[in-house]
């Protein structure tokens, strides 16, 4: 009876020691920038990263990585990289929210870039834009400035003046301290698109010029240049850009800006417009 008494008592002692005990905690630390890393380079770069985003394993090795760690920007937005491409707008813009509210000061102008090309947001974009300028101001996204992106939305609001000073501040950037830096096509593009809509057609025609002196075959340049002159009543030279636009996109040419491929870019044409306007010239 004292035997089983005391063994009673040692099972009880062992039971409340291992009661009071703190579980082993079986991942490592989440908030090491280390540790995420090492999540990354297994579920992204030797995972995600070697099948085509196409595949379902591809947000399946981002779902992996979010269950190990759920507060990886990178991730959510990985996982939101093929639905944007494809077009499910409302599936990825929330996992795109998720990761500017894990790291604001990386995603924030990402988003924005979204807002203003794919899901056409523009107001939306603005607000980014002018957010992330306070956080880094003079920075950058896909290879343009924040005040780019801006003009653009400006430009498709109605908002001619602001499209206007917005690309002076691109411009402006561009160039430099120094001034001498080039200015990109596109911004010039833009520039003179805003001319137009402000119906300064002088300065107009002369960004759209500069535009087509450093990329010929610019479509939209082609275009936009043949309707300042058409609105001049100068025909002739209206029909002279619309046809080298045709030729242009018939031949390939497009804004020479890598998401072209997944939606169109704000006042971007298409062959259907310029066979359009080009009936309007021959009337």
């Amino acid at each position: 009876m004292a035997k089983s008494w005391l063994l009673f008592l040692s099972l009880l002692a062992v039971a409340r020691l291992g009661h009071c005990q703190q579980p082993t905690k079986a991942v490592g630390d989440c908030s090491s920038k280390a540790y995420q890393d090492t999540l990354v380079a297994r579920y992204l770069d030797r995972g995600a990263h070697r099948v085509s985003y196409l595949s379902p394993q591809w947000g399946q090795y981002c779902d992996s990585l979010i269950a190990a760690c759920p507060n990886i920007a990178y991730a959510y937005q990985q996982k939101a990289m093929p639905l944007i491409k494809c077009g499910d707008y409302a599936k990825s813009m929330p996992l795109i929210d998720k990761a500017v509210a894990l790291d604001e000061n990386r995603w924030l102008a990402y988003r924005g870039f979204l807002k203003c090309i794919f899901t056409k947001d523009y107001a939306g974009a603005i607000a980014d834009f002018q957010r992330v300028a306070e956080l880094k101001p003079n920075g950058r996204e896909m290879d343009h400035t924040y005040a780019f992106f801006e003009g653009a939305c400006e430009l498709e609001l109605g908002h001619y003046k602001l499209a206007e000073k917005a690309f002076a501040t691109d411009m402006a950037l561009q160039r430099g301290a120094d001034g001498q830096g080039s200015i990109h096509f596109n911004t010039l593009w833009y520039a003179g698109v805003a001319a137009a809509r402000l119906k300064q057609y002088a300065q107009a025609e002369k960004y759209l010029q500069q535009c087509l002196k450093a990329y010929p075959q610019h479509p939209e340049a082609n275009y936009y240049l043949a309707l300042n002159y058409r609105v001049q009543d100068q025909p002739a030279l209206a029909r002279q850009h619309l046809e080298a636009a045709q030729r242009a996109l018939i031949s390939g040419y497009r804004l020479n800006e890598d998401n072209i491929f997944y939606a169109n870019y704000p006042e971007q044409i298409t062959e259907f417009e310029v066979r359009q306007a080009l009936r309007e010239v021959e009337k």
